[in-house]
């Protein structure tokens, strides 16, 4: 990863415990992927993606089918999430091929950051800001303007 995402990313990561206990677990990449079909892909990465759920997790998988937000709704969609009976709120990036139907099958909801497809790097550091944002939003800070 490029060392200026690494920095923003960080960044957000440390903003965002200010407000909540917040992990980064980032799945190592497939080793010699050029033998195999992109299902075949999916499927293997999907095998560690499960296996790093815990029982009473809920589930969000970023992508692009998912229900896309405005920053304050989304910090409404958390603030109700965060309520709830879950155990952790674990957010899920896929692979480059996406997720392997299993994935789906485990997930307990969809997000969108949008339709348009970008890097993983551009995703986690997106996806961290809009969390931030979503906090500051509930926390009253004069983050978010409208």
């Amino acid at each position: 990863m490029e060392a200026y995402y690494r920095i923003a990313i960080n960044d957000y990561i440390q903003r965002t415990k200010h407000f909540i206990p917040f992990d980064l677990k980032v799945i190592p990449e497939l080793k010699e992927t050029k033998s195999l079909s992109q299902n075949q892909q999916k499927e293997k990465e999907g095998e560690q993606i499960l296996k790093s759920f815990q029982q009473g997790d809920c589930i969000v998988l970023l992508d692009e089918y998912g229900i896309e937000f405005r920053s304050p709704d989304f910090a409404d969609w958390m603030k109700k999430k965060m309520i709830s009976v879950c155990k952790r709120l674990v957010f899920v990036i896929g692979g480059p091929y996406g997720f392997s139907q299993k994935v789906y099958q485990a997930a307990d909801e969809k997000i969108s950051l949008s339709k348009m497809t970008f890097s993983h790097q551009m995703v986690r550091l997106i996806f961290m800001e809009q969390l931030y944002r979503a906090l500051t939003i509930l926390n009253g800070n004069p983050y978010h303007h409208e």
